[in-house]
């Protein structure tokens, strides 16, 4: 790629990164239906560019009757969770076990790996949906809305300083069966910002410095598993990005995969600060 080339592709990056962020801003301070309504098209995106990775070449599984089932449970989570009603998360995803097996007994005599469809259905219902509704909730929570700034900034923060400490120097390989781009020193260059941004909360309000970093740390190698389980799914099905809605990004998908790991760490945060307290 030529260096204008590469200048155009970041460009395309950062205006749409950008947009993005100011939807995101809009929605998350808006709450409530505006919310939701962002949680669920995003849900419903990811589901759809999951099961367009996770189907073989040439199969029309997008929108056979158990993708279809996948789609209505991810629905249903984040009406429950909009709801606030957590119990019925639980409700919805075991209907949805349900929906799956019995769509199975019906596939099993003509396709005899049906299980590996329901194993991937199942995963998907969970891996997206699920931690898009513990979104929900942490927005409804106390203090919420700020604990989804500091979660959006240590991911875009760390996301961005991996991209070009590890454009301008990396030579060492995190991962390269599963991600070739991926290296230590963007890993390091995360890290790095993650720093400076801890040292900047610690300035702005009481929190301990070193209490900030090791939570913050956490977070971030997290988030950074969840980057390349995202990316594992990717290369073992051939797929390069979860898809292409937005320009030099990827998919949808490609963007919360990191969010979707870090969730449930934080909300079990915020749930055992607000029992301490």
């Amino acid at each position: 790629m030529t260096a204008g080339a590469k200048g155009q592709a970041h460009l395309k990056r950062w205006i749409t990164g950008l947009a993005a962020l100011a939807v995101l801003i809009a929605c998350v301070i808006a709450g409530g239906a505006a919310f939701s309504l962002l949680a669920g098209l995003g849900c419903l995106a990811g589901l759809w560019e999951y099961v367009r990775i996770v189907s073989p070449p040439g199969s029309r599984r997008l929108t056979q009757p158990m993708a279809l089932a996948g789609y209505a449970a991810g629905i249903g989570v984040i009406l429950a969770a909009h709801a606030g009603r957590a119990d019925m998360i639980l409700v919805v995803l075991s209907l949805n076990g349900v929906a799956c097996g019995l769509l199975s007994l019906l596939r099993f005599p003509s396709d005899r790996t049906v299980l590996d469809g329901v194993a991937r259905q199942i995963q998907g219902a969970c891996y997206i949906p699920l931690p898009l509704a513990l979104l929900i909730l942490l927005r409804s929570a106390p203090g919420g809305m700020v604990w989804i700034f500091l979660l959006c900034a240590v991911i875009f923060a760390g996301d961005t300083a991996a991209l070009y400490a590890g454009t301008l120097w990396g030579r060492h390989k995190l991962c390269p069966a599963i991600s070739p781009g991926k290296t230590w020193e963007g890993v390091g260059g995360a890290f790095a910002a993650l720093a400076l941004y801890a040292g900047a909360l610690s300035l702005l309000s009481d929190m301990p410095l070193l209490a900030l970093i090791l939570v913050l740390s956490g977070l971030l190698y997290v988030s950074i598993l969840g980057d390349l389980f995202e990316s594992w799914i990717k290369r073992v099905s051939g797929k390069k990005d979860s898809g292409d809605v937005l320009p030099g990004h990827g998919g949808v998908l490609d963007r919360i995969d990191a969010l979707t790991s870090t969730l449930p760490i934080a909300t079990g945060m915020l749930m055992w600060l607000e029992r301490s307290a």
